[in-house]
């Protein structure tokens, strides 16, 4: 079981994938994707956008070794923010 944050980051993305983002002020680079998926943002009504607006989640390893951890980001399309979501134990 994990910690819930859903507080902002600041992410880097190589092709639309994070490759790193700070966090309280420490830089993590992402070493692996463990999972990535798309929902729709349950508040689109028809006619405000194109396409409906998507939470893009990334489960990514950080670090290696006894420094490594698993954390979960998430990008708001309609915002462009960011957010980490989750941190494993």
């Amino acid at each position: 079981m994990g910690q819930v944050y859903g507080v902002p980051v600041q992410v880097w993305d190589q092709g639309g994938r994070p490759a790193r983002f700070v966090w309280q002020g420490r830089l993590y680079v992402v070493q692996q994707i463990l999972e990535h998926w798309v929902t729709l943002r349950s508040d689109f009504t028809a006619g405000r956008a194109r396409r409906p607006p998507a939470r893009t989640f990334w489960r990514v390893r950080v670090g290696a070794g006894a420094e490594s951890g698993v954390y979960e980001l998430r990008h708001d399309s309609a915002t462009d923010d960011w957010l980490l979501a989750r941190v494993d134990d």
